[in-house]
């Protein structure tokens, strides 16, 4: 993958983070993005003994200059941006015990502000710096579309992102497209699957999945395991 860059929000824990080390195994240059400087640090530290290439930037999606500069600075690597993966993301409460009838008004903004405008910002500041065969690739998961007791406007967040893919995809020639692991063990989820064990996908639907299957369309774990095995 020489001279591939991949942007990657969210790239400090769980699934973001796991997709980091993926496609800095494969020899993309990482660029990774999150809000806590001293987890970027040591994601630096972690993929130097791999000898994957990154970069760093600490970003906060729900601010639109942040984003700004940080694609701004993975355009700086190798010209342009080859792979945007929006998965910066907060769920304030526990998995599946954050109802609708006891939300705060503040949780409900900051799912909305990261969730969803931050998918909103992420793609909307990369556009300019986008490599002619780009992809876009956001993670979701299926309480986007299957709304489950409990999951409050965390998941009305996830839907709301879903819907910009969506738009997005009808208007812009690069591909965009949904990923969806199925559950998987994170500080916002829960329990379920390994980050590590999921992040291929993300590769495969970067690099090999075609451009058409990706597209405004929802790429689930079925989707890999089909194509892979």
């Amino acid at each position: 993958m020489q001279e591939y860059t991949a942007v990657i929000t969210g790239a400090t824990h769980g699934i973001g983070k796991a997709v980091a080390h993926t496609f800095a195994t494969e020899g993309a240059h990482v660029v990774a993005a999150g809000r806590d400087a001293d987890a970027l640090s040591a994601l630096v530290d972690e993929l130097d003994a791999t000898a994957g290439d990154v970069t760093t930037q600490r970003a906060d999606v729900r601010d639109e200059f942040d984003v700004e500069f940080l694609m701004e600075t993975a355009a700086r690597v190798n010209g342009n941006i080859d792979l945007v993966v929006a998965n910066a993301g907060v769920y304030h409460g526990a998995p599946g015990e954050t109802p609708l009838t006891h939300e705060s008004y503040a949780a409900f903004d900051d799912h909305l502000r990261t969730n969803a405008r931050g998918v909103f910002s992420t793609i909307r500041e990369a556009l300019p710096h986008l490599a002619d065969d780009a992809r876009i690739l956001v993670t979701s998961g299926s309480v986007a579309r299957e709304y489950t007791p409990g999951y409050g406007s965390y998941a009305i967040s996830k839907a709301t992102a879903e819907a910009l893919v969506f738009g997005f995809a009808a208007e812009l020639d690069h591909p965009v497209g949904i990923v969806d692991p199925g559950a998987v063990e994170t500080d916002l989820a829960g329990s379920g699957r390994a980050p590590e064990t999921v992040a291929p996908m993300f590769y495969w639907a970067a690099t090999e999945c075609p451009a058409e299957a990706v597209d405004g369309k929802i790429v689930g774990l079925g989707d890999w395991k089909r194509a892979t095995r």
